[in-house]
């Protein structure tokens, strides 16, 4: 199960390897995002549409919210932990108003999980769905990042000054790498939502404290140097993260004290 959850999660630390390891960028926009993809998904799956539809679509408005916290703070100079709080915030109204209200059950509809639902070994292909999305999610990463783009979006991060004077708009750059960074996550919230049942307005809360945990975790143990060993080790430190969970709760940890040890994890 917690392998399940680990690859499940994964996205979001992938995600934010890019805002915050690539770009250098502390986006908050990621609590916020991670609901929306939920959000948006069981609002679909209840009217009737695709399942996968509205896993694209989840992807696409994710995108967009990404892009929304990069223009605040590219074009109206906002700072970026305030453009992502603003964001964030106002997503919350967005979501209550795409679900319209705080919590939508998706048990009685047919989800991408519901062909799993007849399988003798449900976990295990449930676990190998997963894996193969973040995989593909991880290979596409990787090329994209090696690209003339990506090379430039990664001397953003790095060295924004040298990388302007070659010609570079930087501020483009932010605004593709958030977009990018909210894309994955809002796809981590479209199929957590699914597996878990239902789509809930504080599912995201926290979410960018366990992705940070994640990559700590995994660059601590695999000390990544490369582009392709940090994003494998945000998929590998959130497969931890959430055994240790399973292992605290396990020894007796309160679900309710989850958030402070993560916190605690991460300091």
């Amino acid at each position: 199960i917690s392998l399940e959850q680990g690859l499940a999660y994964a996205l979001v630390a992938l995600g934010i390897v890019i805002s915050f390891r690539i770009l250098a960028f502390p986006d908050l926009t990621v609590d916020g995002s991670f609901v929306l993809g939920g959000a948006v998904v069981a609002r679909m799956i209840v009217l009737g549409y695709q399942p996968l539809t509205g896993v694209v679509l989840a992807i696409l408005i994710g995108f967009s919210a990404g892009c929304a916290t990069g223009l605040l703070n590219t074009r109206l100079k906002i700072n970026s932990l305030l453009a992502g709080i603003l964001i964030m915030t106002i997503l919350y109204s967005v979501n209550l108003r795409v679900m319209g209200r705080s919590n939508t059950p998706l048990l009685n509809y047919v989800t991408v999980f519901t062909p799993f639902e007849q399988m003798e070994i449900r976990w295990l292909s449930v676990t190998l769905f997963f894996g193969g999305i973040v995989l593909a999610s991880k290979f596409l990463a990787d090329l994209f990042l090696h690209t003339q783009v990506g090379l430039a979006m990664r001397a953003t991060g790095d060295n924004e000054q040298m990388i302007r004077t070659l010609g570079v708009n930087t501020d483009n750059m932010t605004v593709l790498g958030l977009g990018i960074s909210n894309a994955l996550v809002a796809l981590s919230g479209a199929l957590v939502a699914q597996h878990q049942g239902f789509a809930d307005i504080g599912m995201g809360i926290g979410m960018i404290v366990a992705g940070l945990a994640s990559i700590i975790i995994g660059e601590t143990l695999l000390r990544a140097r490369s582009v392709g060993m940090i994003t494998f080790a945000a998929i590998l430190g959130s497969c931890i993260y959430r055994l240790v969970i399973t292992i605290g709760l396990w020894l007796g940890l309160a679900p309710t004290d989850l958030k402070m040890a993560t916190g605690a994890m991460v300091i």
